[in-house]
């Protein structure tokens, strides 16, 4: 068997089969798609062997979420100002982080002037708004 991070290929019987994986993949949801190997370069594997894990899997089994305890409190009597209670450890500990990921298209035309160029030369925006753009203003 040999194996990386994007595809897993093993072989017997004189066939040679080739499993791509799905790395940071835009789900249709924007969420981040990845598979990771559950088996190691070299090892054999066996009928019903967990080969990879995915975004809602981990180790074969079902994994959707987190068990989280909770508080939920309303604001002075009303019901309209209420809040849910957390600790600040599922923020710092990166529990719930997850990665969305979106797709922009842009079109260029022709002009009088040649075709547009897409660049980073914004004219009237200071330059803290422009400083995460690269050459071509994306």
């Amino acid at each position: 068997i040999s194996t990386d991070t994007h595809q897993i290929i093993f072989s017997g019987n004189g066939n040679t089969i080739n499993i791509p994986l799905v790395m940071y993949q835009r789900s249709n949801k924007n969420t981040c798609m990845h598979q990771k190997p559950q088996v190691q370069w070299g090892k054999y594997i066996k009928k019903g062997q967990i080969l990879a894990d995915g975004a809602a899997t981990v180790g074969g089994e079902l994994a959707l979420g987190k068990n989280v305890l909770v508080a939920y409190m309303p604001w002075e009597g009303y019901n309209f100002e209420d809040a849910v209670l957390i600790s600040e450890r599922l923020v710092y500990s990166d529990i719930y982080t997850s990665f969305h990921i979106r797709k922009y298209e842009i079109q260029t035309h022709m002009t009088s002037q040649g075709p547009e160029r897409i660049t980073n030369e914004i004219p009237h925006l200071e330059a803290h708004l422009l400083r995460n753009l690269d050459r071509n203003g994306i």
